[in-house]
């Protein structure tokens, strides 16, 4: 565990004492969460870069995005999630992460995505687009030559090049293998589509990273927005005023951050206002195991 983990686990406690001081409904908050494998915690509601950061060179998009991550470090920062499929979102991170000058707010999560003969120098330029050396969690990239490529990943971990290691799915593609991965590999950290709408993760892959003590990241919470969409001018359960929720927005999330086994989702935007709601959802109550089945089912009837 390096330095900035030690301070990142610290600021979570404290952040914690504090809710429990000024809340409450603190017993039900959980705005930080801990990775099981190292006992670091993580702010539980991160960022995703796919598409929204895919910006390339254009001054006015470059500046949009700067001010989404100054939002994001300034509701507490946390996991931003990149991959270098995600074409030039790394380089804007990076832009950002340079004009804003606080990396250290930042959980550094990207992917390798090539074959074991290039990953190395895949990671390399994925660590120049970023600006950093060293990422707290590198994952194989929807399976992608995984063997190999986890074979890398392990090494540099060992070596302390790597804080920690992943692999992921999307769209809920390949569950079988990657179930067989997790229950056979020394993961840190899974990284899965689990929503209202797509929930094919609760009925193996959720409990085995229970049971195995790995890490879970949830993407595509609200499907690219098509989620939101869907339920836009849709009343709000009944249960919304006792989670504090305003949005369905916000009940997704906290759907999702119910769960026991989810450590942190990371939604896209590209807006300020978006990224604040979405941080504050955990400053609010979260669905117990009932109330879960309870909204699962409103949503199954709208």
């Amino acid at each position: 565990m390096n330095r900035r983990a030690v301070i990142q686990g610290m600021a979570g406690v404290a952040a914690t004492a504090m809710l429990t001081a000024s809340s409450p409904a603190a017993a039900a908050v959980s705005a930080w969460r801990r990775i099981p494998s190292t006992n670091v915690q993580i702010p539980a509601v991160g960022i995703g870069s796919w598409i929204t950061f895919n910006v390339g060179s254009d001054p006015v998009l470059l500046d949009r995005s700067t001010r989404v991550i100054a939002a994001f470090l300034e509701e507490g920062g946390g996991m931003i999630d990149s991959s270098p499929m995600y074409g030039s979102s790394q380089a804007t991170i990076g832009h950002a992460l340079e004009q804003l000058g606080d990396a250290g707010r930042v959980f550094s999560a990207d992917k390798v995505w090539t074959s074991a003969a290039d990953a190395r120098g895949q990671l390399e330029q994925t660590g120049q687009r970023w600006g950093i050396g060293r990422f707290d969690l590198l994952q194989v990239h929807n399976l992608v030559d995984w063997q190999a490529n986890l074979e890398l990943l392990f090494a540099l971990k060992e070596t302390e090049q790597l804080g920690h290691v992943g692999i992921t799915t999307s769209h809920g593609r390949r569950h079988g293998d990657l179930e067989r991965i997790m229950a056979t590999q020394p993961v840190d950290f899974v990284q899965l589509t689990y929503n209202l709408a797509d929930r094919e993760a609760e009925a193996r892959l959720l409990p085995l990273a229970q049971e195995k003590g790995i890490a879970v990241i949830v993407n595509r919470p609200f499907r690219r927005g098509a989620l939101i969409r869907h339920l836009s001018g849709k009343p709000l359960p009944a249960m919304a005023p006792e989670l504090k929720a305003e949005s369905w927005a916000q009940i997704s999330l906290k759907f999702i951050l119910g769960h026991p086994a989810v450590t942190c989702v990371i939604p896209a935007t590209t807006r300020v206002d978006h990224v604040r709601e979405n941080k504050r959802v955990v400053l609010a109550p979260m669905p117990d195991a009932a109330m879960r089945r309870d909204l699962a089912a409103h949503f199954a009837d709208l």
